[in-house]
């Protein structure tokens, strides 16, 4: 498979990706033997739309860009030699043949346009009683289902459920048996079951087939710890298997409750990122072999990601089934834009929804179907998730949509920016942190400079900080804060994407490693943070940025931690010993630049060192070090295998010089085809606001004049940044000898051989499979046995509400629902958006009094509050009459901890609004809230006394542990 304009990923902006007519075509051979068989042609997926034709004949067409499906070539194959033509059509207007119709997610800022058939087809040759394909809409079959309940974690036991669609394609009636194997990851039989009985199948009819069995012994699929089992179902006539079929899958117990998820009885916070369903490469799109998809998705493990948050289209398969290997929690979309469309705009997404449910369903990794990337209507919800309950009822798996936070439909939510908690459906944030920033800049204090924009534009150095920030407000909700919690956020983006960009590129650089996988600052940063299912586990460390200044200027040191403190030394020398600011972050100040070695070291709470790391400062660059990355199988010539090459500039120790940026220029001899990679223009850019608005009314900036504003795709010369580069090179179909060099001004070149193995081609089909050389990730190891809560405080159950206005609205503050509102403004109601109406109240009614359950001396108060971003209020809380907090609240993405001081317990809490409220300046000059842009204020004060309160809920110390 490759997209027909692969040459134009990262070449061009999304908007200008090619789009147009292409064709291909394919001869194969078959025998005579094969034409008593039933032959479908099965299409993990095509862009956009497809006619397919079979000597000649239109036989079939598909048109949603993003399913796979089936077309039955047996009619029209003939023995001998046969062609299959198919014409694919990626225009961004393509509309539906049937209704004139166009499809919401073919969308010029969401789904990037990788033309063509860019994912694997396959030929299945099959009896006439045979197990379906799992595609419903080209064939109206729904395959194989899989499924474990009865779960016994300590003993390793489940029951096994395994269900086959079949089909009697023959004249006759036929009576097949049923037989299952289950063999473990080392291919050992597990255990073999039959199912009870014959059944009985008319001709031309479709039945369901089922068995089942206590398992012993079991390994669980996990985060970290993809451990799969393959599963072989076979019919039987006359005690033999007359059609056998393969399924690779994964056993896990997902359980929701509380706010909170757990698998395998474990409660696990979710962290990771919120990424782009075509996951692509420059010059390459979607268009990978299996190997470098885990290469991928493993990285994002090793970050300590435990969730993929897809964006806006199903996944390929290729990626669902990477996720399954490396141990990755999946959130699997349909299809989707943003926003609730109606008539046949509407029923094409629950189409497509129903065909991902079942075409993915036996794959352990999804935990989440995602209905919408925005919130859709209460009835589009239950459609949804009449979809699922039909055809995914034992998946153990939750279907919800962003937003959705008081839906009582779907089964769980979160918004696009900001903190929500809940005690009853889990909450995660589906896409936080939209900042950019390219690898190649480094600070401001080191060349090329690059200062932060006012418009999301970063260097790395804060655009690791804004990470470590961000993350923290959901850290600090976490399981075990009180009773309503937050189940954790998805940062956005896992790579540097050829999608809708708010920098100064024709592409976005939110990755936490750029486009060719190369980790950023805050790969590590998120690694040290993520490192545990709720709290971290094991201590981690690490410095930001490089220690090659070429000045004794002093500079700010950051270490982002999970230890308890932090020593810094230089050459030895102690620099001091710090406490965190923000739970992982260590700052220190005035450190006087000297080469050398910078040592961080951190300690426990009893002040002993448990992990340490360095920067050492590279001198002079060298030579040039090349390093390949190949799949585990080998290199193989099958005209789609890649070698994925860092190249580095070095220093006579072999240290990578983390201030080159050498342009390296190579040469490629032999049997593969030359990729390349991707690198910033040498110009300082310059944003210019005139290309059109995204959906979100966001000003884009268009490409800076670069002096290679195509981004180095497919050049020959390709500057390191940072010392370092990746490219690629692709195999060819003859196997044979690769050579690359690499040469620069200045620097010792470098020379890497390679050899392709040949790929067996017969009659133009071929039965090499590039997964079955893949490792199983099982580097984290099984889902530990302890808890991983630690109870931080203890919840007051808030019993009763009354307010000096609008008390019949009291409760919504407290009710666990993010989207009601209290508010003493005038008119208002239960709409959190009341504020922006022109409501105003008096200051003498701004207040709320909460009645606790039984008398106590509160010590925290969490309150979400409106406007809560942009606007400070003066406060004033007391208990039974007593002030126990006076001052300002500070402005967050959600919710705000506000110390309470209490000499004696109490049971009347109340809030009062003292002043004005204050709107104050946000850090950037536009401000993106709740899907529109909201021009920020200067710092003053409100024009009217309203007080809004969200939710309020009220803690103690913890009980000890």
């Amino acid at each position: 498979p490759h997209a027909w304009n692969e040459d134009s990923a990262y070449r061009v902006s999304i908007h200008d990706l090619p789009t147009g007519i292409a064709w291909y075509r394919k001869h194969f051979v078959l025998s005579k033997s094969a034409m008593g068989m039933r032959v479908i042609a099965e299409f993990e997926g095509i862009r956009q739309a497809g006619e397919i034709y079979l000597n000649g004949v239109w036989i079939g067409r598909h048109e949603d860009g993003v399913s796979a499906f089936g077309v039955d070539l047996t009619e029209k194959l003939r023995a001998g030699d046969n062609l299959i033509a198919v014409r694919t059509d990626n225009r961004w207007d393509y509309r539906e043949k049937s209704t004139n119709t166009p499809y919401q997610w073919n969308n010029n800022n969401f789904y990037a346009n990788y033309g063509g058939i860019h994912r694997n087809v396959w030929l299945h040759i099959l009896p006439p009683v045979y197990q379906t394909l799992p595609l419903y809409s080209s064939l109206g079959t729904t395959g194989i289902y899989i499924w474990a309940d009865h779960f016994d974690q300590q003993n390793h036991t489940a029951r096994l459920h395994v269900e086959s669609e079949v089909k009697n394609s023959s004249a006759q009636t036929q009576h097949p048996g049923y037989r299952v194997e289950v063999l473990d990851a080392e291919g050992k039989l597990v255990q073999r079951f039959d199912a009870v009985g014959e059944s009985t199948i008319a001709p031309g009819a479709l039945a369901t087939v089922h068995a089942e069995s206590v398992l012993s012994g079991l390994h669980f699929w996990s985060w970290g710890y993809g451990y799969l089992y393959t599963v072989r179902t076979s019919l039987l006539v006359n005690g033999e298997a007359t059609d056998a079929a393969i399924t690779r899958t994964g056993f896990r117990q997902t359980d929701f409750h509380d706010g909170m998820i757990a698998l395998n009885g474990r409660v696990l916070q979710m962290h990771g990122y919120a990424a782009r369903s075509t996951n692509e490469w420059p010059a390459l799109g979607t268009d990978v072999p299996p190997w470098v998809s885990d290469f991928s998705n493993r990285l994002l493990v090793q970050s300590n990601g435990n969730l993929v948050r897809w964006m806006h289209v199903t996944p390929a398969k290729q990626d669902v089934e990477s996720c399954d290997r490396v141990g990755l929690i999946e959130a699997m979309p349909a299809g989707d834009a943003e926003g609730d469309p109606s008539g046949r705009r509407w029923t094409q997404r629950v189409d497509l929804m129903r065909d991902s449910i079942i075409y993915n369903r036996n794959n352990p990794s999804i935990l989440f179907y995602e209905s919408g990337n925005k919130g859709i209507s209460e009835d589009h919800m239950r459609e949804m998730k009449a979809v699922r309950d039909q055809f995914d009822p034992h998946g153990g798996r939750l279907i919800g949509s962003r937003e959705m936070l008081g839906s009582q439909v779907a089964e769980y939510g979160g918004e696009m920016l900001y903190i929500n908690k809940s005690a009853g459906k889990p909450v995660w944030a589906h896409e936080y942190n939209r900042d950019e920033g390219a690898r190649k800049f480094w600070n401001n204090q080191t060349a090329p400079f690059h200062p932060d924009s006012p418009l999301y534009n970063r260097n790395q150095e804060s655009f690791t900080l804004e990470d470590i920030l961000r993350w923290d407000d959901y850290f600090r909700a976490r399981p075990g804060t009180g009773r309503r919690v937050s189940s954790g956020g998805a940062n956005i983006s896992w790579i540097d994407e050829n999608s809708h960009f708010r920098g100064d590129n024709n592409y976005r650089r939110s990755g936490e490693v750029d486009a060719m996988r190369i980790p950023k600052d805050a790969f590590y940063a998120h690694q040290t943070m993520w490192d545990g299912w709720v709290n971290p586990e094991f201590p981690r460390i690490h410095i930001l940025g490089h220690w090659n200044y070429s000045s004794g200027a002093p500079r700010t040191v950051y270490v982002v931690a999970n230890t308890a403190s932090v020593e810094l030394l230089l050459n030895g020398h102690s620099l001091g010993t710090q406490m965190p600011t923000h739970d992982f972050l260590f700052t220190f100040q005035n450190v006087n630049y000297q080469s050398g070695t910078l040592e961080a070291v951190g300690y426990d709470v009893h002040h002993s060192a448990i992990v340490r790391t360095k920067l050492e400062t590279a001198t002079a660059p060298l030579r040039i070090r090349l390093t390949p990355h190949i799949g585990p199988g080998g290199l193989h010539a099958d005209g789609a295998d890649l070698a994925l090459l860092d190249v580095e500039v070095v220093d006579a120790q072999g240290r990578r010089v983390p201030t080159a940026m050498d342009k390296i220029h190579f040469s490629l001899q032999g049997e593969a085809e030359w990729r390349g990679g991707i690198a910033q223009g040498a110009a300082q850019p310059t944003p210019i606001n005139t290309e059109p608005q995204d959906t979100h009314g966001l000003a884009k900036t268009a490409p800076a004049p670069y002096l290679h504003d195509d981004n180095y795709i497919l050049s020959l010369d390709l500057p390191v940044e940072g010392g370092i580069n990746r490219v690629s090179i692709r195999s060819t179909t003859h196997a044979g000898s690769i050579t690359v060099k690499a040469s620069a001004d200045g620097l010792q070149p470098a020379t890497l051989t390679l050899a392709s193995t040949a790929v067996t081609v017969a009659n133009g089909l071929s039965a090499y499979l590039p997964t079955d050389a893949l490792p199983l990730n099982l580097e984290r190891g099984p889902t530990p046995a302890l808890s991983s809560i630690r109870l931080t405080r203890t919840p007051v159950a808030i019993v009763a509400a009354t307010a000096g206005a609008n008390a019949a609205e009291s409760a919504a503050a407290y009710d666990d629902n993010e989207s009601t509102a209290w508010s003493n403004a005038v008119g208002a109601d239960s709409d959190p958006s009341h504020e922006h109406k022109g409501g105003s109240g008096s200051l003498d009614q701004a207040w709320i009094e909460f009645t606790l359950a039984q008398p106590v001396r509160p010590t925290e108060m969490d309150i979400k509050l409106g406007n809560f971003r942009l606007r400070e209020y003066p406060l004033q809380i007391t208990l039974d009459g007593k002030v126990i907090f006076e001052g300002m609240t500070p402005t967050s993405l959600g919710y705000i901890t506000l110390p309470l001081h209490c000499e004696k317990p109490g049971s009347k809490l109340r809030i009062r609004l003292v002043g004005l409220p204050v709107d104050v300046q946000e850090e950037h000059a536009l401000v993106e809230v709740s899907g529109k842009i909201d021009q920020a204020q200067p710092k003053g004060k409100s024009a009217h006394p309203v007080l809004s309160v969200h939710e309020v809920e009220v803690y103690t110390a913890a009980t000890p542990q």
